[in-house]
């Protein structure tokens, strides 16, 4: 995966400072304890020659979402964190852009409770492309069940897009990348299939799609949008637990995320998935994702947040 490239500001608690600027100290809480809550946003360059963010708003209720269940309270109101996300990619010009706001406990006492510390919170935009490779949107990833489990609901509360929740993840990533795959697919802790990494997880069998019930996985906006996109279309989608055996029998399998978009899965435990590429199904909605996110598709403009420079 490529290095960041800087852009020129970060908005940085209602201020935008210089991308080098934008920093904290060594012994800030959520750096030792991971007691922070973050977010990933696209904003998608658009026909008319604008550009809008991605479901920008129901990102940012799911941010103070997240602080409500970590009771770490965001400083911030869902349209001030809208404004700022917009303010930050005007002044860097970004057409296109991954979005991350991150709010976080800051420098004070370091133990274990974040006592009276200060809560911070950034907005960065930088060029990504795609998550798993530009050639995956096409061919596909290959993938293998991790020897991780995603965490049962009682340890880490999963709705919260947690930043200490993430470390279960990234074990899952090295693990995968380590015995030469893209990504990793955990199990829920009764051996359900869960969600990747970073991304949620569909299967089609015929005409039906079934994904994972909010259960065990983080209740991804992707998964929501491709959900109504789906039945739009006149396909059944039932969310249901499956087993990894089904995965191996489905016709194709495809990830969402704000990272991953729609990927679609070649190979799962070096078993084949349909004919080894993204399936019909998966490039029908692959397709009408980007024409949602691209502006191309009407019926789905409250989706998009649009801003020009």
């Amino acid at each position: 995966m490529a290095n960041l490239e800087p852009t020129p500001y970060i908005w940085f608690d209602g201020k935008l400072v210089p991308w080098n600027e934008a920093q904290v100290h060594v012994l800030t809480h959520a750096l030792h304890y991971g007691t922070g809550y973050f977010e990933g946003i696209r904003a998608y360059a658009c026909a008319d020659g604008t550009s809008a963010v991605f479901r920008l708003k129901e990102h940012m209720q799911r941010l103070v979402n997240s602080a409500k269940i970590l009771n770490l309270p965001c400083p911030y109101s869902v349209d001030e964190l809208c404004k700022a996300t917009i303010e930050t990619l005007v002044v860097n010009k970004m057409k296109t852009a991954y979005i991350r706001p991150l709010s976080f406990v800051g420098y004070g006492a370091l133990g274990v409770h974040p006592g009276e510390n200060p809560m911070h919170t950034i907005i960065a935009a930088w060029a990504w492309g795609a998550y798993l490779g530009a050639e995956a949107l096409d061919l596909g990833v290959r993938v293998k069940t991790s020897s991780f489990n995603r965490m049962h609901p009682n340890t880490h509360m999963g709705k919260a897009k947690a930043s200490g929740n993430y470390v279960n993840s990234v074990l899952a990533k090295m693990e995968a990348v380590q015995d030469g795959y893209d990504e990793g697919i955990m199990l829920d802790t009764n051996g359900y299939v869960s969600e990747a990494t970073g991304e949620n997880i569909f299967i089609v069998r015929g005409s039906l799609i079934k994904t994972t019930p909010l259960t065990s996985i983080l209740e991804g906006i992707n998964r929501a949008s491709i959900i109504t996109i789906a039945k739009d279309l006149g396909y059944e989608v039932v969310e249901t637990q499956f087993t990894r055996d089904e995965v191996y029998c489905a016709d194709e399998v495809f990830f969402t995320g704000t990272a991953a978009e729609v990927t679609p899965v070649r190979e799962y435990d070096n078993r084949m998935i349909g004919e080894g590429k993204a399936g019909k199904i998966t490039k029908v909605l692959q397709n009408a994702f980007f024409d949602v996110v691209q502006g191309n598709n009407k019926k789905y403009a409250e989706w998009l947040a649009p801003y020009s420079f």
